[in-house]
């Protein structure tokens, strides 16, 4: 089967997206793996999926893979990239598009000077709907880690902006445990569905610096759900106002959230590097 592509980035989160509007869907896990390897195939952090929706006043229906061939239920830097592809394949001509995701519906515009905003919708906090195991919500919750070279309690912010998130601030992003913790807390078993796990510096309260470990991927350039919940969980916790600046090792992203009962707004770029085909076997 041969397969065409485009590769793009979102500030260094980087995905091939395909185009199935006209066409079902059909590659398995399997597949997927081997398009992500980043010697033997195209490589990527996620594959990004075109699909016609069936719900009414929605554009787009939007599916996300990560490089392990699992469907998950949200990107904030693919969502850019989705936006950037289906108006330069002129799949629309509209200027803003309500998109159909995993975790709900998601809504995408862009700027005077090109800048992609995407209305995240509302931050979820409660333990049940992340899901986390917790019989209480709390602005942080204490895990016990156990590493040979590291024994102890440490607090971290948890929350779903349609994937779920941890959120632990640290002095130094340069500095952060993100090869040991993140794929410790990754599959704790107080995730039942994993979790992606942010490494927050705060600068100053409008900036952050952020490194995020993404289940089913591993350390990426860029995380746009987890700019999203580090800068959400910093306002929460009266450690951040909105706007804020959040620098990742592929470049920065804005994100705006005036509170509970307000939409996350994050606005950033969405860059089309090339195009091509691949057979697959």
């Amino acid at each position: 089967m041969r397969v065409h592509f485009t590769k793009m980035h979102g500030i260094g989160n980087d995905f091939i997206v395909l185009d199935h509007t006209k066409s079902p869907f059909q590659l398995s896990k399997e597949a997927i793996q081997s398009l992500s390897h980043r010697q033997l195939g195209i490589g990527f952090d996620q594959l990004l999926v075109v699909e016609n929706t069936a719900l009414e006043d929605v554009d787009f229906k939007y599916r996300i893979f990560n490089q392990d061939g699992g469907e998950v239920e949200q990107c904030g830097n693919g969502a850019r990239c989705f936006y950037r592809f289906v108006k330069d394949k002129h799949l629309t001509n509209k200027l803003s598009i309500r998109v159909e995701t995993k975790s709900g519906v998601i809504e995408l515009t862009e700027d005077s000077e090109h800048m992609i905003e995407v209305n995240m919708g509302e931050p979820i906090f409660n333990p049940k709907l992340i899901p986390f195991l917790s019989d209480t919500e709390k602005n942080e919750y204490p895990i016990s880690i156990d590493l040979p070279h590291q024994k102890e309690t440490i607090y971290m912010a948890i929350l779903s902006m349609g994937n779920p998130h941890a959120v632990i601030t640290v002095k130094d992003t340069h500095q952060a445990p993100v090869e040991t913790l993140g794929p410790y807390l990754e599959s704790h078993n107080l995730f039942p569905k994993r979790v992606n796990v942010g490494f927050m510096e705060i600068v100053t309260p409008h900036h952050i610096r952020l490194r995020v470990f993404e289940r089913g991927v591993g350390e990426t350039l860029a995380c746009g759900t987890g700019a999203c919940a580090s800068a959400v969980s910093g306002i929460k916790r009266h450690l951040l106002s909105s706007p804020v600046k959040v620098d990742m090792q592929g470049g920065s992203l804005s994100i705006d959230w005036k509170g509970s009962g307000h939409p996350v707004m994050m606005k950033g770029p969405a860059v089309t590097l090339y195009e091509g085909e691949i057979e697959i076997a």
